[in-house]
Parts: structure tokens; sequence; C-alpha cells
């Protein structure tokens, strides 16, 4: 599912097929078009769901000042409630992104690899070895999909599927960073 292929939003806010997009009710053509272009941009994590090659795997390294800025919210219950909003938006423009690029779960969407990061360190130390352990972690996860990763990635379809396999790859990764952590303790610091 790494098809390319550059959506071209027209004036009434349309992708590549009829109805797609944004489209939710009475908003002008040129509104829905902005709406659907902010909705790419941050499915796309900035763009970097445009890199030629691994596009996950960039996605997934542009999360990590987004890691290390989530850090700083004081508590437990902090950190958990924006995660919480943030794999909710994440489902959200991936929802509009892969409707408005005609394929399920693109290789241009990445925002689901920002989520699923940002659990694989939820409640984590920013620290050089848990970037790191997380990432590499993450990565092995989401693309091994082990359950019930593979079942939101083939059975669940629109933003939910996109983003809930890489939410539990993240929860996989998240506990096996702790078991890292618990065997080797920090050696990057």
């Amino acid at each position: 599912m790494n098809n390319r292929t550059v959506c071209h939003v027209t004036a009434s806010g349309a992708g590549n097929q009829a109805g797609a997009g944004w489209n939710r009710g009475p908003i002008s053509g040129s509104l829905q078009a902005l709406m659907n272009r902010l909705a790419l941009f941050f499915a796309s994590w900035g763009y970097t769901g445009y890199a030629p090659v691994a596009s996950g795997t960039v996605g997934t390294a542009a999360a990590i000042p987004f890691f290390w800025w989530f850090s700083h919210i004081p508590g437990t219950v902090g950190p958990i409630a924006a995660c919480a909003v943030a794999i909710a938006m994440a489902c959200w423009f991936a929802d509009i992104a892969e409707k408005d690029l005609g394929e399920h779960d693109s290789g241009i969407i990445v925002i689901d690899e920002v989520a699923g990061y940002l659990v694989a360190t939820l409640l984590l130390p920013a620290t050089w070895t848990v970037t790191v352990y997380a990432f590499f972690l993450f990565r092995a996860f989401d693309i091994l999909k082990p359950f019930p990763a593979s079942y939101f990635d083939e059975e669940v379809r629109g933003g939910v599927g996109v983003v809930l396999d890489d939410v539990f790859a993240g929860l996989y990764a998240n506990l096996a960073t702790r078991a890292l952590l618990a065997l080797t303790g920090p050696l990057l610091g």
C-alpha cells in the first residue's frame, strides 16, 4: 500500500473519487478544499509521508520531537489524556486523507506512526535510550503486526483501522521497551 499518487483536490473539495475527502455537509468548495489539504498535511505529518522510501520509518522519526515535547507534560493523567487526544485526531485526519487519496492505509498517511510512537513512549522518560529502543521496537511491531494489530490493519476500514494497528504496535513496543530497560538499564543516558 505504498502508492505515491498525488491527490488533486478539486474546487468542490472532492479528491480522487466522487464524494471523497472532507465532504461533511454544506461547506463551500474552497473551504472544503482547504480542509482536505489541511487533513492531508497532518495525515502525512508535514508531508513526511511523501518520502520516496520507508515513509513509515520517516514518519516515526519525525514523531521523535513530538515525544520529547509530550514527555514534559506533568503527571500520569496528562500524558495519557494528551495521547488519547492525539490518537483521536490521528483517526480523524487519517479518515479524511484516506478518502481523499482513495486508498486504504496509503503509505502517504503516517500520522498513524506518530500516534503509535507516542504510545510506544507513553509514560517513559525522554532519554536517548528510550527514544532508540522505542523507535526500533515500534517499527518492528508495526511491520510484524501481532494480533490485534493485524486485525485492525486487515479488517477495520477508515481512519480507525489505519491508526489502531499502530496503536497496538506501540503498546507492544512500550512493554518491550520497559522490559529492555529493566534488563539493560539506561545505556545511552
